[in-house]
């Protein structure tokens, strides 16, 4: 027994001196600063107590250490806990109570605040890891062995612990194996057209799957090279296009491109990709980078529970509004929620995935995991449909589903019609109580200053365009919409901003 997954990256990059990583300042780190500083993490880990199968949480800032102290903790068997920067103390709190952790790692300016957090939970050592690179846990890797030799490790052994967003209820740990990992960063390599030549502008977080286990195991899985900054920063990436290839990001980063004039075909010539993903990605936005770049953004569709699914075509039509076809090796059917029986092309169901990709279950948490499958299907709680050449559509979450009046109200429908009005920048779409149709369809809108929109006017556009019952109660206007740390509009706060607005 090996350890699958770190013999992926060693596979992919057998030169050690080729780049891996440069940091916004420069430094750039090769495959062999890879190997010889994953090895001190693993090292470090292992001299502080972490045997095969423990987790190790980090909070703390994204740099090129945190990577390293990624890789090490694969390397030394144990369980990589990412945890998203933006998490207070009592959240905090839950993490390290449900995953009980052997280590914790946080950013140094958070260590007072934390240990007391810590110690709470039973966890028996926390350590410091800055921005800069610097901490306890750093000095420790410093003074560790620069040769290390994996843990071994099978493919059902896990590699990763992923909490959902919990936008509703109790967060859930995903379990990611290192067969899932694997197979995702294989599909993806061969979907995309990864090369050893491909350099990544990387300005996505690393505690979240898109981030981490897609940009950075990607990049790792083919033996490519990445520029890691710190955030987004537009006018940055812009001038980085001419010494890269590929792009990750948000919609959030192409809104943002869109807005510098600097954004043109000759600054994108060298690109090769631009890939969207975590939330959905305005067709408006779609039509304007092409018409700006050239180029044709890619959108792919995935989760914390199963890495990514489906893809639009590397070659091929990217259509706007949808998210492609399954990745190698991944199934996804369409099904009708009440019964499970599978749908024909067009119509609206539940989203089921099966292969690989698919994570072990949730950890601690055996009759949810149970739940959420359904004859060997993962179920993902999105609602959406494939259409007659096989194009995955996604149109909303199943809790976000309208029943309104005893008619199903797909919220993506209406934003769809809203949102191709003039002036209007993008809506959402969300059910009220309402005393006499159970759910009132609310809709929430951000337009342009300069547009002179109504609510009248919004209802009266979309009279013609809808069927009565899926006609907003009401249209409210705000400045911008509710979003997490990865683009996605949080429904549930404006469920919560709106309740009582009926009197339901």
């Amino acid at each position: 027994m090996t350890n699958p997954l770190f013999d992926l990256i060693r596979a992919g990059q057998p030169d050690l001196t080729r780049p891996f990583l440069e940091t916004a300042e420069g430094r750039v780190f090769t495959y062999g600063d890879l190997d010889r500083r994953s090895a001190q993490y693993a090292n470090a880990l292992v001299t502080l107590g972490l045997q095969p199968g423990d987790r190790v949480a980090l909070q703390v800032e994204k740099s090129a250490e945190a990577i390293f102290a990624y890789l090490g903790t694969v390397r030394a068997g144990g369980v990589f806990l990412p945890l998203n920067t933006a998490y207070t103390g009592p959240e905090i709190a839950y993490f390290l109570g449900d995953a009980q952790p052997a280590l914790f790692v946080c950013d140094p300016a958070q260590e007072a605040a934390l240990v007391p957090v810590a110690q709470a939970q039973g966890v028996a050592r926390l350590l410091t890891l800055g921005a800069d690179g610097r901490g306890t846990l750093a000095d420790a890797a410093d003074a560790a062995s620069e040769s290390f030799a994996d843990v071994a490790r099978g493919a059902d052994d896990l590699a990763a612990l992923l909490y959902t967003s919990g936008t509703t209820g109790r967060s859930k740990g995903a379990m990611l194996t290192q067969g899932n990992l694997i197979s995702n960063a294989r599909a993806l390599v061969e979907a995309w057209r990864y090369t050893a030549d491909d350099v990544l502008i990387h300005a996505l977080p690393i505690f979240h799957t898109h981030g981490l286990f897609v940009a950075t195991n990607v990049t790792l899985a083919a033996g490519a090279s990445m520029i890691f900054l710190p955030k987004l920063d537009p006018e940055l990436i812009i001038r980085l296009m001419d010494r890269a290839s590929v792009l990750m990001g948000v919609p959030t980063f192409y809104t943002r491109l869109l807005k510098s004039p600097k954004l043109t075909r000759e600054a994108a010539a060298g690109m090769r990709l631009f890939i969207s993903g975590s939330a959905p990605l305005l067709a408006e936005t779609h039509r304007d980078w092409h018409a700006r770049t050239g180029h044709a953004i890619l959108e792919r569709y995935g989760m914390t529970e199963t890495n990514m699914n489906t893809s639009n075509p590397y070659e091929g039509e990217r259509r706007a509004g949808t998210v492609g076809f399954p990745l190698p090796g991944v199934s996804v059917r369409v099904v009708d929620a009440q019964n499970g029986r599978e749908l024909i092309h067009g119509a609206i169901g539940m989203i089921e995935v099966k292969g690989p990709n698919v994570f072990k279950g949730y950890w601690r948490m055996p009759e949810k995991t149970a739940a959420e499958f359904h004859d060997g299907w993962f179920v993902t709680g999105d609602l959406g449909l494939i259409d007659e050449r096989g194009y995955v559509h996604i149109v909303g979450r199943g809790k976000d589903l309208v029943i309104t009046g005893g008619y199903n109200v797909y919220p993506k429908e209406v934003e769809s019609e809203i949102d191709a009005l003039d002036g209007v920048i993008e809506s959402a779409v969300i059910g009220v109580a309402h005393p006499d149709f159970g759910e009132g369809v609310t809709a929430v809108v951000v337009a342009r200053s300069d547009a002179g929109l109504s609510e009248a006017a919004v209802l009266a556009a979309l009279e013609a365009r809808l069927a009565r019952y899926k006609l907003p109660k009401r249209v409210f206007f705000a400045d911008d919409l509710p979003r997490n740390t990865m683009g996605k509009v949080q429904k549930n706060v404006l469920r919560e901003q709106y309740k009582g607005l009926y009197g339901g």
